[in-house]
């Protein structure tokens, strides 16, 4: 096996996402050949080095697996909390694989989350410039008019930079609030609700229902199913 950069050892190895693998190294957690390795240059090969993650020898590749999960609101999308709050992973104790969220959907939200141990597909999926579409159905306050969803297409200002959806449509109207269907490429924090907020529009639940090509579909909430090799190659296939 050719010579890789560390970090990418560690991904392919179902580890970490390649960004917690970085930070593994960087944080000298990771030893080869016994000296402590924590420059992200490094190039090793997993077929002959002996790597070690946390005082643990990387002895072999856990085949790659990605999860389509529904979740419930009140749980982290996170595999471990320092505050003790609840985690996804509270619902995936049978998994044997250390899977990883990719992106995140926030406490109060719920939907279609993926996880994996494919540090590649998670790089894919989570980075900006290749624009995946994220399909959400959003409870907002009040009736969204013309003028604001028009706004939301051509972009509106936040605190981090501008932001615009793909599409958005009123689905049902309600006396003081409303259903909206809602399709973005980004995955920055809480980008939906404060694009509603931006437009006076306060958002009271919100639902992923696609990711890419994936769909929610009547998966239950709080389950879980392994995706097949025709939705992976989908997802990889994926461009916004």
């Amino acid at each position: 096996m050719a010579l890789e950069r560390i970090q990418k050892i560690l991904a392919k190895a179902g580890i970490a996402s390649r960004r917690e693998a970085e930070r593994m190294v960087i944080e000298g957690r990771v030893m080869v050949n016994g000296r402590v390795v924590d420059t992200l240059g490094f190039k090793a090969d997993s077929s002959k080095d002996h790597i070690k993650v946390d005082g643990r020898r990387l002895t072999h590749f856990e085949p790659k697996v990605t999860l389509l999960f529904n979740k419930p609101r009140g749980y982290l999308s996170t595999v471990k909390d320092p505050q003790g709050r609840p985690t996804v992973m509270d619902f995936l104790k049978k998994v044997k694989w250390r899977i990883y969220p990719v992106g995140r959907l926030d406490f109060d939200a719920e939907g279609l989350l993926l996880l994996t141990n494919d540090g590649d597909l998670t790089l894919l999926l989570s980075h900006p410039r290749f624009s995946i579409p994220r399909t959400y159905l959003v409870k907002v306050g009040g009736v969204p008019d013309e003028k604001g969803l028009t706004r939301l297409k051509r972009g509106v200002m936040l605190d981090d930079g501008k932001a615009k959806v793909v599409s958005s449509y009123i689905l049902r109207k309600g006396e003081k609030n409303s259903w909206v269907r809602v399709v973005v490429t980004e995955g920055r924090n809480r980008l939906v609700k404060r694009m509603f907020s931006a437009i006076g529009h306060p958002v009271l639940k919100l639902k992923r229902v696609e990711f890419g090509p994936i769909q929610l579909g009547n998966l239950p909430i709080g389950q879980y199913r392994y995706l097949n090799s025709e939705e992976i190659n989908k997802l990889k296939a994926t461009k916004g």
